[in-house]
């Protein structure tokens, strides 16, 4: 009796819910693909001599509370403003002191969506990359907002991402998925097929070109300083590339990052800062590598259990080579969206806090690996 009772119950404890979840694996239509090997090797080409590993240290917070979620970061140097777009659709503008608490936010213009990427345009206007909304044009001080474009090639955007701006006007975008929308981020991440654009929009011709097409999440987007070429990033295959617009020819231009890119930005001084809203850990790694793992994460994120974890954020600053500067990152951080350099400053935006981040770079600075 005893026996039949222990079969019974192994029956029941193991072999059952063994079966229905191979079944509703199965029968599960999220369908993830393999991806190049380029998304799960292991790299130290990327790593640079200088790096500070404990970047909360001495970090300030600015905006505490008044910016929830401030994706990117674009300052105006001649108002000495931040803007930085919301999760609640504000783009904020945030004066810029010596010290923290000295700075004021202000509700500028709410867009309505998720204004993620912000650039100034020539004529003095603000250029936004709303996810729901497609690229938007905010002039008169923020009185009136103009939709300039959110199709191309009959495809509408889903996500809208980052924008641009050349010297002639014309403005460089991404829509980092035909697919999937901002909320849906993660299953486009996980299921590991291209679905990402890369897009010029000219505003005196009103015309959107797709530039490049079969992305891995199209992300970050920063001009060269003499205008010859846009970096961009793909976030799940941890490089940027480099994209030459007369000759319409990419080339890579970094890869192997310590972690997974979102915005790029130039600082005006001969580098360029990649943000890294995770740094790889050997889940991720075993993740991108095997689609089945990508496929139970996926299925398990539709009942609202995250098996990702995020870890390590942080900036990494390069040369115009694309060669490795130095790193700030913590184990403590995660979602970092946006490094820029202003003045001795580090500010970065996050898609996990409200608010902003900075870091003086002077009193806290990346220090030789070797000394540490």
């Amino acid at each position: 009796m005893a026996v039949l009772f222990s079969s019974r119950f192994l029956f029941f404890s193991t072999i059952v819910p063994l079966l229905i979840s191979i079944t509703l694996y199965q029968l599960d239509t999220f369908d993830p693909a393999p991806v190049p090997s380029d998304a799960y090797a292991s790299s130290t080409t990327s790593i640079p001599p200088l790096v500070n590993e404990k970047s909360l240290t001495g970090a300030e917070f600015i905006g505490v509370g008044l910016l929830d979620k401030p994706e990117d970061i674009a300052y105006h140097q001649d108002s000495n403003l931040i803007y930085t777009g919301c999760i609640d659709g504000w783009v904020k503008r945030v004066t810029v002191h010596d010290s923290a608490n000295d700075s004021v936010v202000e509700d500028w213009v709410n867009t309505g969506g998720r204004p993620l990427g912000i650039a100034f345009g020539i004529h003095g206007e603000v250029i936004v990359a709303d996810a729901y909304k497609g690229l938007l044009n905010i002039s008169n001080d923020g009185k009136k907002t103009e939709l300039l474009t959110d199709e191309a090639e009959g495809v509408r955007f889903k996500l809208t991402d980052v924008v641009a701006v050349a010297d002639n006007g014309v403005l460089y975008f991404t829509d980092a998925s035909y697919k999937y929308t901002l909320h849906q981020v993660k299953f486009d991440i996980l299921e590991g097929k291209p679905h990402g654009r890369l897009m010029s929009f000219d505003p005196t011709t009103k015309v959107t070109r797709v530039l490049l097409r079969d992305l891995y999440f199209a992300n970050g987007v920063s001009m060269s300083p003499d205008q010859t070429h846009l970096i961009f990033c793909e976030t799940p295959m941890r490089r940027c590339s480099k994209y030459y617009i007369s000759e319409e020819r990419v080339e890579v231009f970094i890869q192997g990052l310590p972690g997974y890119p979102d915005n790029i930005r130039y600082d005006g001084d001969g580098h360029y800062w990649i943000a890294m809203v995770s740094g790889v850990t050997n889940l991720w790694r075993l993740s991108m590598k095997y689609p089945f793992l990508r496929k139970l994460t996926g299925m398990a994120a539709k009942y609202g259990v995250e098996l990702m974890f995020m870890k390590n954020a942080g900036v990494l600053q390069v040369d115009l080579d694309g060669n490795p500067i130095a790193y700030y990152y913590d184990q403590r951080l995660s979602h970092i969206t946006t490094g820029i350099k202003i003045g001795k400053y580090l500010y970065c935006g996050n898609i996990l806090h409200s608010h902003i981040i900075r870091l003086d770079l002077l009193k806290y600075p990346a220090q030789n690996k070797k000394k540490l």
